[in-house]
Order: structure tokens, then sequence, then C-alpha cells
């Protein structure tokens, strides 16, 4: 099935109806347009390998690479679950790369993510400060930012005012931030502007992917950033694509709500 969150879009596989071993170059074949399913990347759903969980999630970028987490990808794969009758309940356990994420189902499009704390040190910005406040030259400018572990890097950047964000182009800018020495294993890039105490509005260019309508990471990134800088929570993240909502614990402890919908269902030719 396709679905999407936030126009943030996932093909969901089920491991044990494939026929074949989902490879990095199946999976850029399987995510191409024209040629394709045209999405963000693949879900890949499977038995757990521990007890006490519903599914084992695995996540891959349209560039064939796997991803740790992803807060859109997440929800469509919970919401799926539990549509498809892997489970009934409302409160579950999935696995991922990132560890254990724990959703609970609010409506039959809705749902909320338990990420866990967040951390703003990590191997992932092994140069960095305890606090996870850095700076970088990319482009023609330095950029000041805050590095947040969600599971997955972020590198969120605070900006001035709307006209800034707006004005911003992503695409010629993402790259050599998401690719910049300070992080190994590349980063996703949030630019943000706080427009109320518990509001932003943000941008995203996600790692593997390149802008996006949506991140339920990356707006848990630019929450994090937010708060840190003396913001309210819960935050509500607007994005291109809609709105998220993640809330911000004094431990730094994150929960994330909002939507998945279907869009399709299909079968692949042989």
């Amino acid at each position: 099935e396709k679905w999407q969150a936030l126009g943030n879009d996932y093909v969901i596989l089920e491991a044990a109806a494939l026929r074949f071993t989902l490879t990095p170059t199946r999976v850029r074949k399987l995510c191409a347009g024209h040629t394709g399913l045209f999405a963000d990347g693949v879900l890949l759903l499977s038995a757990p390998n521990e007890p006490g969980f519903v599914a084992r999630l695995q996540i891959f970028n349209p560039d064939g690479s796997e991803a740790e987490l992803s807060g859109n990808g997440a929800r469509e794969a919970v919401l799926y679950l539990r549509r498809s009758g892997w489970t009934d309940r409302d409160q579950f356990s999935i696995q991922t790369a990132a560890g254990e994420i724990r959703p609970t189902i609010t409506s039959p499009t809705t749902c909320r993510l338990d990420l866990g704390r967040v951390r703003l040190s990590s191997p992932d910005y092994p140069g960095g400060a305890a606090d996870g406040i850095g700076e970088l030259d990319a482009g023609t400018r330095r950029w000041r930012f805050q590095h947040v572990q969600v599971g997955n890097p972020q590198c969120a950047i605070r900006l001035s005012d709307l006209d800034e964000l707006n004005g911003l182009d992503l695409p010629a800018i993402g790259p050599g931030i998401e690719n910049h020495a300070s992080f190994p294993q590349r980063t996703n890039v949030s630019w943000f502007v706080s427009v109320e105490p518990g509001r932003v509005r943000a941008r995203i260019f996600e790692r593997g992917v390149g802008e996006t309508s949506a991140s339920g990471t990356g707006a848990t990134g630019a929450a994090v950033a937010h708060v840190l800088a003396g913001g309210d929570s819960p935050v509500t993240v607007e994005l291109d694509g809609g709105e998220l909502e993640v809330e911000v614990g004094e431990d730094l402890h994150v929960y994330l709500s909002g939507w998945a919908v279907p869009v399709f269902r299909g079968s692949l030719a042989e």
C-alpha cells in the first residue's frame, strides 16, 4: 500500500509477501517516478525478533539508504498495522533501528508516538558540545544550529523571520549541510521561525530525500530547538504539508502527534 502523511509518502511492504530481497537498487526503483511508485521511501514490516512487539519496521530512503526513524513513516506504519489486522490494540510497541517506538492510536487516521528522550550530543555529531549548539559554513554563509538526536540526527537552524525562511533555496543549500564533515552519518536539516510561544513554521531538507513537504523527526528537532530557546511546549509545527504537534518535556522526553492515510493498494508486476 502507498500511504501519505502531510504529503510525505511511503510504500508499505510486508516482508512475508515479498518474492525478492529488498536491495538498495530495488528501493530506488520502487520509489522512482514514472517507472516506479513515486514515493519518498519504503517501509518494510516483518515479524518482530523479540517478544513484546507487534512488528519490526525498517525504513528506507529513496536513494536506497536505510534510515533509523521517520516520524511520518512510523505513523503510517502504525495505522497500517492496525487497519491490516496485525493488532487490535490502541497501544503497542514496534521495533525500529532507533529502538522501541510506543504508539497510541487516537482515531482511525491519527496517532501519538512516544519517541523517548532526545539527546543533544551523540556520535552523529562527534565534535559537538554537550548542549548540541554549533556553527558550520555551507554555501555562502555561516549557520548556527542545534543538534538533536531523535533516533536520527537533526540539525535545527533558527531564523529571524518568515521572509528569510520563505526565501531559502533548500535544494541549493541543503546538500552542503546534510553532507558536512561535522556529521559522519549525514544529517537531516530543518530551518524554523518561532511565530508564537507554542508555534513554529519550518522547512525540511531530509537526508537521502532532499526538500520534503513534511518530516516528523524534522518537526521534532525544530520543536526541541524552539523549547530550548525559551519557547513553550507543546509546539505546533507548521510544515508545507500541514501541522504536527510535538510535546517536549523538561527531561527532553518527546511525543509526536499527527495523521496518516492510505493512498492506494496494488500489486507489482513481475
